[in-house]
């Protein structure tokens, strides 16, 4: 990126900002290369250019965006002659606009991953810190249930959702990523992700 242009999804820089990753990493190619924010007066068929360039030289395997509304993700994939492989929006049981505004329906027409990042609410899902108390009584509620942390609830929650989406987890401890696969074991059924909807809006469902 260049300092003080943060957004530039124009080809060229796409290509140059692609060859640098590929300097840094000494590779010769990236499995998923992805345009971390939209650039809001780049023409779509700008951004296709660059990344229909990379794929076929071989430099990215396939391509994918970050933090894209709705129409700026159709659009983007429209332009392209291949499909987008991944969407990375914020998704947590505190952040529910992915699943309210249509960005995981339009996913799964698309035939895309859904990568989401942020899915223990910046850290706030395992503290409590600011979060609705009826949450985070409802997270410990099934967490006892279920023999879990309120983290994997939390995780859980995301994975539920039938696009499928993939939590971005992270940790400076590999027995918190171990711990993280238990996941995995979580149940949660219909009435469990609706009540914690319900909870985290504060709002009853119509």
């Amino acid at each position: 990126m260049t300092p003080g242009l943060p957004y530039d999804s124009r080809a060229e820089n796409l290509e140059a900002c692609c060859e640098a990753s590929l300097k840094r990493l000494q590779t010769d190619h990236l499995d998923l290369y992805q345009i971390h924010r939209p650039d809001l007066f780049a023409h779509p068929d700008e951004a296709a250019k660059g990344l229909t360039t990379l794929r076929e030289q071989g430099k990215i395997r396939e391509a994918g965006v970050s933090n894209y509304t709705v129409p700026q993700l159709e659009a983007l994939a429209a332009a392209l002659p291949f499909p987008l492989a991944t969407s990375q929006p914020e998704i947590s049981v505190t952040e529910l606009g992915a699943i309210r505004d249509g960005h995981l329906d339009a996913c799964m027409r698309l035939g895309l991953t859904p990568l989401a990042w942020s899915p223990l609410g910046g850290g706030a899902i395992a503290t409590g810190d600011g979060l609705r108390k009826e949450l985070v009584e409802k997270l410990d509620e099934l967490a006892e249930r279920e023999g879990a942390t309120r983290a994997e609830i939390a995780v859980a929650f995301v994975l539920a959702h039938p696009s499928m989406p993939v939590a971005i987890l992270g940790s400076m401890t590999p027995e918190r990523i171990q711990a993280a696969g238990r996941t995995l074991e979580v149940n949660l059924d219909r009435a469990d992700v609706y009540t914690l909807i319900e909870a985290s809006e504060g709002v009853p469902l119509p």
